[in-house]
This record gives structure tokens, C-alpha cells and sequence, in this order.
């Protein structure tokens, strides 16, 4: 890390030895605003300082996380009301505090929302009450930036602020309202309002969320805490040799085993590389105490693993879908696209098709009234598309007698057994029954999986099911519910998809929760240091 103290008034793109300064209780200066801003070093080099704080990701759990290790806290407005009158009274009891210092399981009792997580489901309700009803009210939450509560940290993304919406091209429209996209302190309809004159509803296109976190971590003042272009190789443990000189370094787990007891776990290893303007790799080793993985789910599509699924008219995302029809490849095609899958993604894909006058076979595992399926759960007043799919879904399906309609045909409780070079696909039913199609595309949208190669294990051993790899649905990271500390691994943290959390409403709950456990662990920390070292620590 090199540390560089040069100001200029220009950017904000502090140094970590600024940050561990300001840490450790020199002044702190003025609000946000005027703060000094340091000229733009973005470079990573090895650092011989272990960072509090290193988090993984910078899509909007990494930036969230950042504004509120940055001292940012929220407080119960004076003039808020909670529609909720036992979380209101549960509020007032405790209006002096921010919601960081509060018991959080004590104000999650009883909630019910749409995530499985609980601190998710409180700042849910807090910053949208009520919003699942189709109510707009305003937040119930104020927020003020303490500086004396920063907790340095490095934010590490591949590449800008925004993470994965930076790699959504396209006028699809997202699922949430833009409101339900924002972050704390920066309301997404002032931001956009200013961006364009006539707003067409409260839906919005990918690519502005995008642009729309990029501009939050700037007038946050939250630059100085993110590093663009890097690409973690390892996280790994480095454990102390209690006879050494106090050198930290990485033991065989062989080692470990026989020897036990001389060894105490400490500090986390972050090496990767940072790629540079010219495209070379620079490498980089870093120390922390604690590690957020904040990566979203969006790295690796899921695949079919079957024959076929490599020829190049098959499709695993819908940006190269939208390729394929912007560029007009599958224009004036009188054979039809096969889209697989029964999420949101999947329904996107049979928007976008049946927009393009492309008729479509949708195929899917499930059985049209499976109450897990997504439709189920979306109002049919705010997803009005996603009912049309849904509506097509349950009743355009394919019979022998009405065979392939001319703009869309569902078989649902159908898989694909293989492709074939000829572009034709064999479909199966539960029964066993086979039919072959003759394609002009096919896009697999069953999913995604999180790339957490530099965990030990491809991060397996996190998962609710350690045999199985990491997934947003049905084998999410396993945490504590009110901290987000994984529970098979002390000082690592997950938040967002990768605990289940895909919508940006939810993940705003894992920041609260991670923020709260580390700052309660400081506090500790200095009152033991205060102590004289026999302190509770």
C-alpha cells in the first residue's frame, strides 16, 4: 500500500494511512463535505499495516458496507411515525441511538418480510415501510455522519463502483423500483431527476442504477476506500508461531495438526492482482483482521451439463442474448429461440424475444403452480410484464393437439436432454416422452453461481451444505442472523446474494449487521486497551 500525503481539492481518493490516523484519534475534521480530499493514488502495493477491514466486492452490499464503516449511522427522525406501532414504541425507547447501537434482534422480533435473513427484513421496513403493500412512505431513518466511528477499510472490485450493474447492458427494465435500487442518504429519484427530464414511471434501466452508485460513492466522500481493477488469487489464514519473534506466516495444515497448540490464528492474507492502464498485472499482498465477501452471485452462469451445451447458438446470459438481436442475428429467423429457465432472468429473455416479434419455447422444471415460483411472489399491480409471462406461462402451454403456437409455447415439468449440431434440441417430460425442435437460438438462465475460487475449498465449507458450491437459493453462506459472521469460519463475513439476499432492498440489512458486530468488537477492544489489558476484551 503506499501511503500518500499529498491534498489536493480536486478528488477523494484518500490513503489508508490517512484513514488509520483519523482511526486511532487524531482530529477528524468537518462533515464529508469538508473534508480534505487527497489526490488520486489507486494503485494497491504490498502493506506491511493489517487493515481493520478489507472487503470483497464493490456491487451495492460493498459500497453500503463502506458507508456506514465510514461512520455514517442512522438515527430515528424526530417527526417519523412507523406504520408499525410495536416497532415504532420499540424505537422511541431507544431514539437517542443510532440503529447501530441498538439490539437488533430485539427490533427484528416479529417482522415478517421477504427475506429469510432478520436485520435485512428491519432496515427493510425502516427505510421502506410498508413497501410490499404498495405504499411510498418515506424512510423513518435520518443519517449522520460521526467520523469518530470510521473504521478503515480497502473495498476491491474488478471493476467500477456498482459491480455487476456496470455489465447489464440493455433497456430491459430491472425488477425493483428505482427507489427500492437506492443506498442510504442519496434518494434515486433526486439523482435521476437531475439526470433526465421526463420520467416514464418508477422503473428504471440497468445501466442508470449503475451510473447511479458510481455517483454515490463520490459524493459520499467514499473514493478514498475503493480500488478498481483488482482481482483476488487467495484469502487465506496466517497463524502465529507462539516461539517466533512475532512474524506472522503461513503453517501446512499438516503441521497445524501435529503441533496445535503452539499455533493462534490471527490475521487474514489478501493477495490478487491489480490490472494497470497498459494491461499489465501488478501484484498485491494484503493483511486484515476481518474479511466481508460481498461478491454477488453474478460471476459464473449455471449450466445444464449436457450434451451440446458448447455450440455456439447456445446462450448462458442475457447480454449475449441482446447481442445476438441487436445485431440483428436472429432477425426475420422463422425457427424458434428456446429459453430454459422459470426466474426473473428467464422472463426477461421472453419479453425481449416476444418484443422482437421471435417466437419462443420456454421450457422449465416446474409445474405452473408451484407457490415458489417468483411470479407468485411479485404484486401483479407493480409486475404487470412478469404477470403477462407468467399468464403465457400457465396457459400457452404445448399439447400434441394445438403443437407449437406461433408466438410462444411454455412446457413446463420439461427438461432438455441435449443439443444437436443441426441447431435441433430433444425435450423430455416427466413421463419420459421426448420431442425434438428445430432452433434458431437457445439461452440457458438457470441461475448463477459466485466465483469464491481464492477461498480454501471454492468457499464450500461456508455453505448451509459444505458438499456443495455456494449458491444464492438453495445453499447460501452460513451466518449468524444478526451479525453476518459466517458461522464455520470467525472474522469473515458474507452479505447480499451470496446469504440469499439478491434483492438491493435486503442487502442494505447485511451492512447494518457487519457494522454493528465490528463496531461492538472496538469498542471492546479499546476499553480493554483503556484497562490496561484487564478489561473484558
Amino acid at each position: 500500500m503506499s501511503f500518500n500525503g499529498n491534498y489536493s481539492d480536486t478528488e477523494t481518493e484518500g490513503e489508508i494511512f490517512n484513514s488509520l490516523v483519523q482511526y486511532f484519534g487524531d482530529n477528524l475534521g468537518q462533515k464529508v463535505k469538508a473534508m480534505p480530499l487527497v489526490e488520486e493514488t489507486s494503485l494497491l502495493e504490498d502493506s506491511s499495516v493489517t487493515l481493520p477491514v478489507v472487503v470483497i466486492g464493490n456491487g451495492p452490499s460493498g459500497i453500503c458496507l463502506s458507508y456506514m464503516l465510514s461512520g455514517y449511522r442512522p438515527y430515528l427522525s424526530s417527526e417519523a411515525i412507523h406504520p408499525n406501532t410495536i416497532l415504532h414504541s420499540k424505537l422511541e425507547e431507544a431514539r437517542h441511538l443510532s440503529i447501530v447501537d441498538q439490539d437488533l434482534e430485539y427490533l427484528s422480533e416479529g417482522l415478517e418480510g421477504r427475506s429469510s435473513n432478520p436485520v435485512a427484513v428491519l432496515f427493510d421496513t425502516l427505510l421502506h415501510p410498508d413497501a410490499d403493500f404498495g405504499y411510498d412512505y418515506p424512510s423513518v431513518l435520518h443519517w449522520k455522519l460521526e467520523q469518530h466511528h470510521y473504521i478503515p477499510h480497502l473495498v476491491l472490485g474488478k471493476g467500477p463502483p456498482g459491480g455487476a450493474w456496470h455489465n447489464m447492458e440493455g433497456s430491459m427494465l430491472t425488477i425493483s423500483f428505482g427507489n427500492w435500487m437506492e443506498l442510504p442518504g442519496l434518494k434515486f429519484k433526486d439523482w435521476v431527476s437531475s439526470k433526465r427530464r421526463n420520467l416514464k414511471g418508477d422503473r428504471v434501466m440497468p445501466e442508470e442504477i449503475a451510473r447511479y452508485y458510481k455517483h454515490y460513492v463520490k459524493v459520499m466522500g467514499l473514493q478514498k476506500n475503493f480500488r478498481e481493477n483488482t482481482y483476488i488469487t487467495s484469502v487465506s489464514r496466517l497463524y502465529r508461531d507462539q516461539d517466533d519473534d512475532g512474524q506472522d506466516r503461513n503453517i501446512s495444515t499438516q503441521h497445524l495438526q501435529i503441533e496445535k497448540s503452539k499455533f493462534i490464528k490471527r490475521n487474514w492474507e489478501i493477495r490478487g492482482y491489480q490490472r494497470i492502464a497498459d494491461g499489465s498485472h501488478v501484484p498485491f499482498c494484503l493483511f486484515a483482521e476481518n474479511v466481508a465477501l460481498a461478491t454477488g452471485t453474478l460471476d459464473s452462469p449455471a449450466h445444464l451439463e449436457i450434451e451440446g451445451e458448447d455450440f455456439p447458438f447456445v446462450f448462458h446470459s442475457m447480454p449475449e442474448f441482446g447481442a445476438a438481436i441487436t445485431k440483428g442475428k436472429l432477425r426475420g429467423k422463422v425457427d424458434p429461440v428456446l429459453i430454459v429457465g422459470s426466474g426473473l432472468t428467464a422472463a426477461d429473455a421472453v419479453l425481449c424475444a416476444y418484443n422482437n416479434n421471435i417466437p419462443v419455447i420456454h421450457v422449465f422444471r416446474r409445474r405452473v403452480t408451484d407457490p415458489s415460483l417468483i411470479f407468485k411472489q411479485l404484486p401483479k399491480k407493480l409486475y404487470p410484464e412478469y404477470h403477462k409471462v407468467y399468464h403465457m406461462m400457465c396457459t400457452q402451454s404445448y399439447s400434441v393437439e394445438s403443437n407449437l403456437l406461433s408466438d410462444y409455447t411454455s412446457f413446463p415439468e420439461h427438461h432438455v436432454l441435449s443439443f444437436k449440431a443441426d441447431m435441433k434440441c430433444i425435450l423430455q417430460s416427466l413421463s419420459g416422452l421426448k420431442k425434438i425442435f428445430k432452433l434458431s437460438a437457445a439461452v440457458v438462465l438457470i441461475g448463477s453461481h459466485p466465483n469464491l475460487s481464492f477461498l480454501k475449498e471454492q468457499g464450500c465449507y461456508l455453505g448451509h451444505n459444505s458438499s456443495q458450491p455456494i449458491t444464492c437459493k438453495s445453499n447460501p453462506v452460513e451466518i449468524d442472523a444478526y451479525t453476518y459472521e459466517c458461522v464455520k469460519e470467525a472474522n469473515l463475513f458474507a452479505l447480499g446474494p451470496l446469504v440469499g439476499d439478491n434483492f438491493v432492498r435486503f442487502l442494505k440489512g447485511g451492512a447494518l449487521g457487519v457494522t454493528r458486530c465490528l463496531a461492538t468488537r472496538q469498542k471492546k477492544k479499546h476499553l480493554f486497551v483503556e484497562r490496561g489489558g484487564d478489561g473484558i476484551a
